[in-house]
């Protein structure tokens, strides 16, 4: 299985959920992404958080405005259950869709909860070749309000092979530290290997955020910008014009 189908599974999830925990870099992402929809004049009301695995994104956003109505929308059931249940004292104010933005008719299931103030999505867009990303930011753009906001966590292609080597050893060490603290023994060695050569490594299509960025431009998004990067983890957003 060399396609995103491998996130439908629990194994993955569960390992994906216990690795993000080593990388202390994706709460300086989130902190970002806050910054950036703090930075709109209005109250964040309703938002959609696209491939939103266990709901992470969503919830920072309900954590600051914890009346908003939010929509999350992922292909992997057992990531909607992690979100269902990480974000059940907000049940009633969520959507939950089993969809596979992949397709464009994923739009078609959400239309009626637009305009939204915000799209947030996180390590997930990446999975789709890039005309279909393209295609995705598209559909985004549609979905907001005037002034809305699209932004993307994500994990992005490097110009150099010493950055790669880099994000990998730092990931490594990161991973190894936290394993060591609850009693583990794999060497870096060890914990790496398993890092470079992990089951859903073939479904990352990688693409530069340079252009990425370019392609929000020719959509329309305005103040478009990368805001954080660190190796290939990117913060990249654009606003719909008012």
């Amino acid at each position: 299985m060399v396609t995103d189908e491998v996130w439908k599974l629990p194994a993955i999830v569960n390992r994906f959920l216990s690795y993000r925990a080593a990388i202390p870099m994706a709460q300086e992402q989130i902190g970002v992404m806050m910054s950036i929809l703090k930075s709109r004049s209005q109250p964040v009301e309703n938002f959609l958080d696209l491939g939103c695995g266990d709901g992470i994104l969503g919830a920072a956003i309900l954590g600051e405005y914890p009346s908003a109505r939010g929509v999350f929308v992922d292909f992997s059931a057992p990531m909607l259950d992690q979100a269902r249940e990480g974000l059940k004292e907000y049940a009633s104010q969520l959507v939950f869709a089993n969809l596979d933005y992949g397709e464009s008719t994923w739009v078609n299931a959400v239309q009626a909860e637009s305009p939204l103030d915000a799209v947030v999505s996180g390590y997930s867009i990446h999975h789709q070749p890039d005309g279909r990303k393209r295609e995705v930011y598209a559909e985004i753009f549609s979905l907001l309000k005037p002034g809305g906001w699209f932004v993307n966590i994500e994990h992005v292609s490097s110009n150099a092979q010493l950055s790669v080597d880099l994000f990998e050893n730092h990931y490594a060490l990161m991973r190894q530290a936290i394993e060591q603290r609850n009693g583990g023994t794999r060497t870096f060695e060890q914990v790496l290997a398993e890092y470079r050569f992990r089951p859903d490594k073939a479904a990352n299509i990688l693409a530069p955020v340079e252009l990425q960025c370019d392609w929000l431009r020719k959509i329309g998004y305005e103040e478009v910008d990368c805001y954080f990067r660190v190796y290939e983890l990117a913060v990249f957003a654009g606003r719909k014009p008012s």
